[in-house]
């Protein structure tokens, strides 16, 4: 061999050597970021998460304090709730206690606290066709369903499983109809989707629906759509949002970064960056804090909190004892009259 082939051969073996080099420390970097970086998943309501609350609030702030990513899989109550219950989730924020107790109940979840809570309302176009402006939520169900059945109204749910269909299935049984009976009257359509996307659709349509005012106040004021709240005075309609973790006995999660985001939510800092959420975009508070009112005790506000969102268990309680699992926090409780 020459000495030209031998530099050669040296030269193809040194650049091996750096190509190797270069591709085990990024692999090492990538390695060690990925070890580095925290994430919690969360399951989620659409009427959460269309306002930006979770993404553009929560999110950052809560990485600010202690490092942890927030990632959101959002989703109706009811599919957010399934998705914690095939292991895809830390935790749900959602909002229909009957669901959440089922969720309890069947071992999946634990440490339920309640962290802010809006309301509902009934929204439907501008010039109200049947007549419900100023009703109570049972009279104006009852007025929708009179001229729908005349041709003069529409009636959007989004039949999806989501807290927002859960209280809207309330409202329907209450006004004395039965859901699965009267959603296959021709005036009344459902979207199966979120709340977002359903606003969008009534607005199109010139319907009626039921909205959580977060949501609906987003859209409106985003010029996204222009119809009217209708109706919005009831203490049925209030609207309460809790977080819950996934039961660490159910599946390998991270339990302690799940409790980190519920002492968060729950920490003075967490209260006020939900409730100043939306005020400098929106001119008013799209979700109201929920841990002053339980504290403080007094109000309708507060017995409707408990009478809508605690669960009876002996006492009433955001979460009774037989769901609480190594937990280091208050849980509120009350007596009921």
């Amino acid at each position: 061999m020459n000495d030209k082939a031998l530099s050669q051969k040296a030269w193809l073996l040194i650049a091996v050597i750096l190509v190797a080099g270069i591709v085990g420390v990024a692999w090492y970097s990538q390695t060690t970021k990925q070890a580095e970086e925290r994430v919690l998943t969360i399951s989620t309501t659409t009427s959460l998460y269309d306002t930006g609350l979770l993404e553009d609030a929560i999110a950052p702030a809560f990485k600010d304090a202690t490092g942890i990513e927030l990632h959101f899989i959002p989703k109706g109550t009811g599919a957010a709730i399934q998705d914690a219950m095939n292991g895809a989730a830390d935790a749900i924020i959602v909002h229909a206690r009957s669901k959440e107790i089922e969720f309890m109940e069947n071992g999946y979840g634990v440490n339920r606290k309640i962290i802010a809570y809006n309301f509902f309302v009934i929204v439907g176009p501008e010039n109200d066709p049947a007549g419900i402006k100023g009703l109570s939520p049972v009279e104006a169900l009852k007025k929708i369903v009179e001229e729908g059945r005349k041709g003069n109204a529409i009636w959007v749910s989004r039949d999806d499983g989501s807290g927002t269909n859960t209280k809207e299935i309330a409202l329907w049984e209450k006004a004395g109809y039965n859901y699965s009976e009267i959603k296959k009257e021709s005036w009344f359509r459902n979207t199966g989707t979120g709340m977002g996307k359903t606003l969008n659709y009534c607005n199109n349509v010139r319907a009626y629906t039921l909205s959580d005012m977060g949501t609906y106040l987003k859209y409106r004021m985003d010029g996204l759509i222009d119809l009217a709240v209708l109706v919005d005075k009831g203490e049925e309609l209030i609207n309460i949002y809790a977080i819950i973790v996934v039961n660490p006995e159910k599946f390998n999660k991270d339990f302690d970064g799940a409790m980190e985001l519920v002492k968060w939510l729950t920490s003075r800092e967490g209260q006020k960056t939900i409730g100043e959420y939306g005020v400098e975009r929106y001119g008013r508070q799209l979700f109201y804090p929920a841990v002053e009112v339980l504290e403080k005790k007094s109000g309708n506000i507060y017995h409707w909190i408990v009478k809508y969102g605690f669960i009876e268990n002996n006492v009433w309680s955001e979460c009774p004892a037989k769901y609480r699992y190594k937990a280091d926090i208050k849980f509120f409780e009350a007596k009921m009259s």
